[in-house]
């Protein structure tokens, strides 16, 4: 999804009081509020793609997936996101009753747009390492056939691997899952990397 409005100053009490009531989403960063646009045809369909992939992948086993409107806290950040798909394994975490705001995320996915592209590698995914529970990192380009992974290593540091051919394949160690490039991007007119 598209940022465009850009608040500074809001705590992160007011971010979530307001964001509860509000017809729009909003992400939060230290203080900055962003107005979430909505997404391309492209986006929404490569998010419905990798749902319901990993829906019937996660079938009858101790992990879940959500789509864009579970909202992710990360506290130690003073962060509030809605990736396009988020997995959690085990009991779910949430911040209060309300379980708007998951904690303990095992994978994130974002689907890029040409306006959150930088903001996703950059500082989104500088707040995502701060979650101890995440283990993989997941990068959808709209535009071309062209995903990167992102995995942590025993040591804290994240390992990349890009995939931009339909035959490859992404797997999910943390959640033993195969996504195929061809499947996630089934019916989606997009241009091949050489």
């Amino acid at each position: 999804m598209a940022l465009h409005a850009l608040k500074v100053g809001v705590t992160e009490t007011d971010y979530l009081q307001a964001e509860r009531q509000a017809p729009t989403k909003s992400e939060y960063l230290a203080g900055q509020v962003r107005a979430m646009a909505g997404a391309s045809r492209a986006h929404n369909r490569l998010t419905f793609h990798l749902s319901g992939l990993l829906y019937n992948s996660l079938r009858g086993r101790p992990c879940e997936a959500f789509s864009a409107d579970m909202r992710v806290h990360i506290p130690e950040a003073q962060a509030y996101f809605y990736p396009d798909v988020v997995i959690v394994c085990g009991q779910p975490q949430f911040e209060d009753e309300q379980e708007d705001n998951l904690l303990n995320p095992t994978v994130v996915i974002e689907v890029l747009s040409p306006s959150t592209e930088a903001f996703d590698r950059g500082e989104k995914f500088a707040a995502y390492q701060r979650i101890p529970t995440l283990r993989e990192y997941l990068l959808v380009a709209q535009d071309r056939m062209h995903v990167e992974h992102y995995i942590r290593q025993p040591d804290g540091q994240w390992s990349r691997t890009a995939y931009d051919h339909p035959e490859q394949s992404v797997a999910l160690q943390s959640v033993a899952v195969v996504l195929p490039l061809r499947a996630i991007y089934e019916g989606i007119s997009v241009s091949q990397e050489a």
